[in-house]
């Protein structure tokens, strides 16, 4: 630990070290365009000269596609090997070396690897808490749990729901819609409210699954049912078909855990696009895209949720003008050493330096995915 400012400054990029694993799912997760059975992470390690490491990882969606992500964080650090770790100057040097091969897709989730681990490795340097770093304070954000409750039977549902709202305290938990039929979702929802009551918060998701004309139907259908938000009810990119969704329907939508670049966020705002907005750090930049982003939710007057990567996730909102909502999902517990802690329906951000991420090296060791 080199614990001052001027060392901290002095960090600069040696090498980077790639692991996969593949993780059980305690709950296999159905949506309406994947079965989510097992994770496959890659685990990326930013060593500097100075002997300081920053530790992120990504989500890799399946292992042949955990093979390419790791092909491309490799190429990047040998782009910027050398230079100082300083996150928003190292994303222009990668941005101006692969302008030809696209900034969006596998070289922006590299980019956003990279980003975190740089960011992770200054807060270490300093031996604070990455929320410390950027500006706030450690304490504890407000999460729902979205561990579970997939397209399985519909009437089936709710000691499942009461089991998620069990475990960590929660307020609110996420189900995820899609069935082939109207109805068997509206069975769902009523299935869970039956099971935990009309004070849980109850957002959904529909996982992009859903064209423009279904998507308000079914929105319509859905409205009195309490919903907190649909999310992704057609494919993400589809901007002026969200937009329609967003006016016909009462339930708020929320998108943009697959946007790639602060400018789709602001496309996104303008054309009232949304009325919640999530965003994935895999996807958006890192610590550094995300905080782009944020300033222009802020803008809007849009509130702002995170997706997945908890471990850090919780340290960004509360340096968010208009945090809303942390997703909580366990999956990366397995191979942590100090998991997240949730009580009361809230995550407590770690007071370790970085964000609090150091791998279990016997888990990692059982759970490795060969490339």
């Amino acid at each position: 630990m080199l614990g001052s400012e001027s060392a901290a400054a002095a960090l600069t990029v040696r090498s980077v070290t790639t692991r996969a694993v593949l993780l059980p799912l305690d709950r296999p997760i159905a949506t309406r365009v994947i079965l989510i059975e097992r994770v496959p992470l890659l685990l990326v390690d930013l060593h500097t000269e100075e002997g300081v490491t920053g530790r992120s990882y990504l989500f890799g969606f399946d292992p042949a596609s955990t093979a390419r992500m790791a092909e491309m964080v490799h190429h990047a650090v040998d782009i910027v090997r050398g230079e100082a770790v300083a996150p928003v100057a190292l994303g222009k040097r990668l941005a101006r070396a692969t302008t030809l091969l696209g900034h969006q897709g596998l070289t922006r989730i590299a980019f956003s690897a990279i980003d975190m681990c740089a960011w992770d490795a200054l807060a270490r340097a300093l031996d604070v808490p990455l929320v410390r770093l950027l500006g706030g304070e450690p304490g504890r954000v407000r999460a729902y749990n979205s561990n579970g409750l997939g397209l399985s039977d519909p009437h089936a549902l709710g000691e499942e729901a009461a089991e998620l709202v069990e475990e960590g305290g929660f307020e609110a938990i996420k189900i995820r819609l899609g069935r082939a039929r109207a109805d068997d979702d509206l069975a769902a929802i009523r299935s869970v409210r039956r099971a935990v009551g009309d004070d849980i918060i109850l957002p959904s998701d529909y996982n992009q699954g859903l064209t423009v004309m279904d998507a308000v139907a079914r929105g319509r259908a859905l409205d009195d049912e309490g919903l907190h938000w649909i999310e992704e009810p057609v494919v993400h990119d589809d901007l002026a078909g969200n937009a329609k969704v967003a006016r016909e329907i009462a339930t708020p939508v929320q998108i943009g855990e697959n946007f790639y670049l602060p400018s789709t966020v602001a496309e996104a705002v303008a054309i009232g696009a949304c009325d919640y907005l999530m965003l994935d750090l895999g996807r958006i930049g890192g610590v550094t895209g995300w905080m782009q982003s944020a300033a222009i939710a802020a803008a809007g007057g849009i509130e702002l949720s995170t997706h997945l990567f908890p471990e850090f996730s919780c340290h960004l909102l509360p340096v968010t003008p208009t945090a809303h909502w942390l997703e909580y999902m366990s999956w990366a517990d397995p191979i942590l050493a100090e998991p997240l802690e949730v009580r009361g329906g809230y995550v407590e951000i770690p007071s370790r330096p970085g964000a609090g991420i150091d791998w279990d090296e016997d888990a990692v060791a059982a759970y490795a995915l060969d490339l």
